[in-house]
């Protein structure tokens, strides 16, 4: 068993950690702020370091996408065990400069559920939308997220043609 995968099974760890220690988020230094149990509310804070520091000052659109990409899929995993998700697109929209730390703020809203369930039960498969952001301090959304995750079947593989 690799060690991402022995983070994210194992009970030994809490589900706060298990997000904070998941290996591409180490050098990172996030925290964990909110987690609800069933993973519907994440708030993460994305630390403004020297190391996550762009040219211009502000924190480095790849250390943002980096953590923004997996939190819907993770989310959908623990909704939706019984199914492989993944993260199918990601687009992040800049909107303010992230010269501070930034709080990712992710709701996974009960109607967006309650359309996955339809879409599972009718098409066997779902591809929702996600929107959610990074904020500074004062409340100003500094980057706007949009994901689209894959929702599929067990042990589904993907065929090219």
């Amino acid at each position: 068993m690799n060690l991402r995968r022995f983070i994210w099974n194992t009970s030994l760890i809490s589900n706060k950690k298990r997000i904070e220690w998941f290996p591409p988020f180490w050098l990172m230094r996030i925290k964990v702020l909110d987690l609800s149990p069933d993973w519907r509310h994440i708030k993460i804070s994305l630390p403004h370091s020297w190391i996550a520091t762009n040219i211009g000052g502000s924190l480095f659109g790849g250390f943002q996408a980096c953590l923004a990409d997996p939190i819907a899929a993770m989310a959908c995993m623990k909704i939706f065990p019984d199914y492989s998700v993944w993260t199918r697109s990601l687009n992040l929209d800049f909107r303010a400069q992230g010269l501070s730390d930034i709080e990712l703020r992710f709701q996974f809203s009960a109607e967006l559920e309650q359309q996955i369930r339809a879409d599972l039960e009718c098409k066997g498969r779902s591809t929702p939308l996600f929107e959610y952001g990074y904020y500074l301090a004062d409340g100003t959304l500094c980057t706007l997220i949009q994901t689209q995750v894959a929702i599929r079947p067990a042990g589904h593989k993907k065929i090219n043609t």
